[in-house]
């Protein structure tokens, strides 16, 4: 696999998006913002994972098209652009209900994928 290839986008953004479950196992909405790691490492995951999902092609996206790349990667903008007023009641909404969502849709991409 090259980095141009658009399994790799989909791998690191899985491997991303795992870390930051696990993250936050065990751990409550408070600890994000009296732990200054946590609150930096997940916003930092967050942004690799909307990051990888703009760098797969358009034609694999479309293949694959349960994935909600585009929310993924206007996260990405969102984290990025508007690091002065994140809101972390939504961040840690979206890493707590929707990452593993996104994490069994990515399994599936791939086993897909794979076959």
């Amino acid at each position: 696999m090259s980095l141009h290839d658009p399994l790799v986008s989909v791998l690191q953004m899985l491997n991303h998006s795992r870390e930051a479950i696990a993250m936050v196992d065990g751990r409550c909405r408070k600890d994000l913002d009296q732990d200054r790691m946590l609150n930096l490492s997940l916003v930092r995951l967050m942004e690799i994972v909307g990051e990888a999902a703009t760098r797969v092609p358009e034609e694999f996206r479309a293949e694959h098209a349960g994935v909600p790349w585009r929310e993924v990667s206007d996260l990405r903008n969102r984290l990025i652009h508007g690091y002065d007023s994140i809101n972390f009641d939504i961040l840690w909404e979206i890493v707590g209900t929707d990452l593993p969502i996104l994490v069994a849709q990515l399994e599936t991409v791939l086993s897909k994928v794979r076959e």
